[in-house]
């Protein structure tokens, strides 16, 4: 199982079957197209955003440790045609307009939920490695060659690290991340970023 960025305490309580933890947690990143393992010619899309983290816990054993996470998030992402020939003249009638539109730099507002599993390994006390899995509906407000405004889709793949002091959880995770909306309209060739995020999550229960 895997999920998103939201971090617990490997307590006695919950080895032993007690309560389950429940952490709530807030954080930063950047991401962008233009990195490894993207890196496409065709277009820039370069994003920042803002996560507020709810972790539950669903198993706790020894070593492993298994949660469920909601995540709501925004993003502000920045985007530009590169490539004005990715926009062909069977795309539409006015294709050439729309080369000259996709080509000048444009910024979306994207509003996301994610829903994820993570799978957390406990390296050394407080410290701890995890792998996580997370998808959700999410609404762009802006049209671009690759996209068409409206619903669509946020799919995400990060590993982290944590470190747990007390209630609090300090996190780092580099993540990749896949936007598209299914194949319900089109077009749908979406956008792919991969980057960096911070946060702290706090122990409620």
């Amino acid at each position: 199982m895997f999920l998103i960025w939201i971090n617990p305490v490997f307590s006695q309580k919950d080895n032993q079957g007690g309560h389950k933890e429940i952490r709530l947690g807030f954080n930063y990143g950047r991401a962008k197209q233009e990195t490894f393992p993207f890196n496409s010619p065709d277009y820039q899309y370069d994003t920042q955003f803002y996560k507020v983290q709810i972790n539950y816990e669903l198993i706790n054993k020894t070593k492993w440790r298994f949660e469920l996470n909601v995540e709501p998030a925004y993003y502000l992402a920045m985007h530009k045609l590169l490539n004005k020939y990715y926009v062909t003249p069977d795309y539409r009638e006015d294709y050439l307009e729309k080369r000259e539109e996709f080509t000048k730099e444009k910024n979306i507002n994207e509003y996301v939920l994610n829903i994820g599993f993570l799978s957390r390994y406990k390296i050394y006390k407080g410290i701890s490695t995890y792998a996580l899995v997370s998808v959700g509906p999410m609404y762009s407000d802006t049209d671009t060659e690759r996209m068409n405004a409206g619903f669509a889709f946020s799919d995400i793949f990060a590993l982290g690290i944590s470190y747990e002091m007390k209630r609090y959880l300090f996190d780092f995770r580099y993540g990749l991340r896949h936007v598209s909306n299914a194949n319900i309209r089109k077009p749908n060739n979406g956008y792919n970023s991969a980057g960096f995020e911070l946060g702290i999550t706090y122990q409620i229960n």
